[in-house]
């Protein structure tokens, strides 16, 4: 690619804020190296690396490779021999302790996943623990070597430890004896690496001793008292035993080192390449990115792309497309109308693209590969441009044209402007006429009317326009493909206030045909205006439609499933009524076959009245079980109704909480587990919470005397739920399913990112938390855990 459309498309910049994602040196370095690849398999293998990382981060969270460094100087010492120093080899012994986390952190979570990408790289990496194992055994810090490094080191420094003692024991009894007058001060001090004691100067000869140093005045003198000169020869003499012991201990160390130096090696590539893919996919998360469709046919369909340069609370999302029924789009409309972002935006995610990157933009967004893209694109947006601009940007044109072919993205800013109208225009169009003809990818942006009249005429050629809300005077930033741009000059001076005088006799100044097209365009956008309002309404309304046909259907399966269950019973109370029916008349026949012919008239009357009896009993039971079925509740009243208040929902028999206030029809939510059920205030009675959470429990099979879990579902369940760039509706659907997983999961707290933003996403996710029986607590996370972004879920245990 050409530097000039790499800067000019802010590509470079893209490139420092990639640099920002890696954690190591080498890291950063490989992605301030990061160019567009034309190769379309190299492009698709890279895109598919990005996407992978980006998996494993939703899935495991991030992980870190700041001890990557740059060991070529230390390999290199290494490979002749050279014993390394302390600071070199705690270095080399991190970076293995990295490689193992990173090792851990590629391995599959169960033995059945599916490998990706990165999976080979992961598996590659060789920690070489015992290398770095010894390493720390042998030193602590860059200052300091551990004792257990080897037995003479410890032997030796015993050594000095006693001999130290001595020195002491020696010196302090001359402090603390009849010494203790001829010393300035009763401390032990250190001279040329030997004990001394600081003698007044008058008290020189009282002192056998070597002086080793004296003060700025004079006045005291640091002399090595003779009874400890041969212990302090010794103490010299086992310190440099020890410095002799610790530089044997360092070569060894770095011999043992320098046998796994092509490991290491190996491992510092694999490291760097991870890091570089881990910093692609955690700057996509950044800019909400998405791995493109790619394709060789040069068609490229953005949908809902985004500049990723500007900041997200401005950035409007364009739709843009050209490949399949045209080649070449004519972009016009008003200065700050957002053409030459749109310029800006189609080049910028192509070589994005190019170079494995996500995009930000809408899913199954399509890029084709382009091996140049060219931009003349200035900065300098001004009506009065000087001829000098028009020859540098004619400049430019001319070398593109020289270098373009049909394998190049072309994208021009103003074509043909800064000089006479009339010739601008025809230059233009004889620009993008020889351009076309050699079916070069091209965009371009214009305010000539002449180029509209091109566009439409040309098959192979559509124009666009950048829409512009006349009312406001304000740019919308909506790419509208398919209908040229109105100049709307007249219109915007008239809101300014401009005299009607001026804008008629100017009018006058257009030829016919001119006036007719600017009319055309008028009625075209006019249309344009009433069919999307038409189509947004239609939009609208299906929605409401599929809401209101997804609660009829579950009204409906509500209600089967009770008739079913009403059937089924009256059929079982029938059943007994009928064997109850059976048994009393069995009984009397055997009453009127017992009495036999010869019964009197009064036992006949006796058995009679028994069975009366027996069937007025049954009727009054019958009458009262209709009365007690015909029992009303007390109707609640609004006030004592609160948000994750327990509730019976008595027509359904279904317990659960209070997930909103009621509307002016009494009407609100109850959430039933998983379900969330609309309700009547008149159909609930309240009930103890205990109860509440008694029923969730046994709904979710989750009980506190149950060690039972399920294994596969807790074995994929995250401990973390991302619901950044969700609308607040999408977002508690997905918050709902995963915390039902994650409590039947037996996880203790979970994390749910919802961002800071405005704080809308953040107060509907607090809002439904509240309405969650097996919800314990929720709160914002700490610093270093998120903060406002997060919120933490502990679950009742």
């Amino acid at each position: 690619m050409n530097a000039k459309a790499l800067h000019v498309l802010e590509y470079d910049k893209i490139i420092e804020k990639l640099a920002d994602h890696a954690t190591s040196e080498p890291g950063r370095k490989l992605c301030k190296e990061l160019v567009p690849s034309s190769d379309i398999n190299e492009i698709r293998n890279n895109q598919k690396k990005t996407s992978d990382a980006i998996a494993r981060i939703f899935k495991k969270g991030s992980t870190s490779f700041g001890d990557n460094r740059n060991f070529e100087g230390t390999l290199k010492a290494l490979k002749i021999g050279s014993a390394l120093e302390p600071v070199s080899l705690l270095r080399i012994a991190a970076f293995l302790d990295n490689v193992n986390r990173v090792k851990t952190y590629g391995r599959p979570t169960r033995d059945d996943e599916a490998g990706d990408s990165l999976t080979e790289s992961f598996e590659l990496l060789e920690p070489l623990t015992f290398v770095s194992a010894e390493i720390r055994r042998c030193i602590v810090s860059e200052d300091e070597i551990s004792s257990d490094a080897s037995p003479a080191l410890k032997h030796i420094r015993r050594g000095i430890m006693l001999t130290n003692d001595r020195i002491h024991e020696q010196l302090g009894r001359m402090l603390n004896g009849s010494m203790r007058t001829y010393l300035q001060d009763a401390v032990v001090t250190m001279r040329d690496g030997r004990y001394c004691i600081p003698v007044k100067a008058e008290y020189k000869s009282q002192i056998n001793g070597i002086v080793h140093d004296q003060s700025s005045s004079g006045s005291t003198l640091f002399i090595e008292p003779a009874a400890v000169v041969e212990l302090n020869n010794k103490l010299r003499e086992m310190g440099l035993q020890e410095s002799a012991e610790i530089e044997k201990i360092l070569l060894e160390l770095s011999l043992k080192v320098a046998e796994h130096i092509d490991s290491i090696k190996y491992n510092a590539d694999i490291m760097t390449d991870l890091d570089f893919i881990f910093a692609k996919a955690s700057y996509a998360l950044e800019i909400n990115g998405m791995t493109p469709v790619f394709n060789d046919q040069h068609v490229f369909d953005i949908k809902k792309g985004r500049h990723p340069l500007i900041a997200k609370d401005k950035v409007v999302p364009i739709d843009v497309y050209a490949g399949r029924d045209f080649d070449m789009l004519i972009i016009t409309g008003p200065n700050t109308g957002g053409k030459t972002v749109t310029l800006k935006t189609v080049g910028l995610l192509t070589l994005m693209g190019q170079a494995g990157l996500a995009i930000p933009a809408g899913d199954k967004s399509e890029l084709s590969v382009f091996n140049e893209v060219f931009a003349d694109i200035g900065d300098e947006q001004s009506i009065e441009q000087s001829l000098s601009t028009f020859s540098s940007h004619m400049t430019n044109t001319v070398s593109i044209l020289e270098k373009a072919d049909e394998n190049s993205l072309c994208l021009f800013d103003e074509l043909g402007a800064g000089t006479d109208p009339t010739e601008g225009a025809a230059l233009a169009i004889s620009i993008l006429n020889d351009l076309h003809s050699r079916r070069i990818r091209t965009l371009a942006t214009t305010h000539y009317s002449e180029l509209k009249v091109y566009a439409l005429n040309t098959p192979g050629i559509k124009n666009a326009s950048c829409e512009f809300d006349v009312e406001s005077l304000k740019p919308t930033y909506k790419l509208l493909i398919g209908i040229p741009g109105k100049s709307n000059a007249f219109a915007i001076s008239s809101k300014l206030g401009l005299p009607d005088r001026i804008i008629e006799a100017a009018k006058e100044q257009i030829s016919t045909e001119d006036k007719r097209f600017e009319d055309l365009l008028a009625d075209l956008e006019k249309s344009r205006k009433i069919i999307e309002n038409e189509r947004l309404e239609i939009s609208e309304y299906k929605k409401e439609v599929e809401q209101l046909k997804s609660q009829l259907e579950e009204k409906t399966e509500k209600l089967d499933s009770r008739k079913d269950d009403i059937i089924r019973e009256a059929n079982e109370e029938a059943r007994a009524i009928l064997q109850e029916a059976k048994d009393l008349a069995d009984e009397t026949i055997r009453t009127f076959r017992k009495a036999g012919p010869n019964a009197s008239i009064q036992d006949l009357e006796r058995a009679r009245t028994n069975v009366g009896q027996k069937i007025s009993d049954k009727n009054k039971a019958i009458s009262k079980k209709a009365e007690k079925t015909k029992e009303t509740h007390p109707i609640l009243k609004e006030s004592q109704l609160k948000l994750g208040e327990s509730v019976k929902i008595v027509s359904m028999g279904l317990k659960g909480t209070i997930s909103s206030k009621p509307d002016k029809d009494g009407n609100l939510y109850v959430q039933c587990g998983i379900m969330r059920t609309k309700a009547n205030i008149r159909d609930l009675v309240l009930i103890k919470d205990d109860d509440a959470k008694t029923a969730m429990k046994k709904f979710y099979g989750r009980t506190s005397g149950s060690s039972k879990m399920d294994l596969s579902r807790a074995a994929s369940i995250r401990t973390e739920i991302n619901l950044i760039g969700k609308n607040s509706d999408d977002a508690i659907a997905a918050l709902d399913k995963y915390l039902d997983d994650a409590y039947m999961s037996h996880l203790n707290n979970v994390r749910v990112v919802h961002g800071k933003g405005s704080g809308i996403l953040r107060q509907a996710v607090h809002n439904y938390l509240k309405g969650i029986p097996y919800v314990k607590s929720f709160k914002l996370g700490e610093f270093g855990e998120g903060d406002a972004g997060v919120t933490i879920v502990t679950f009742i245990k």
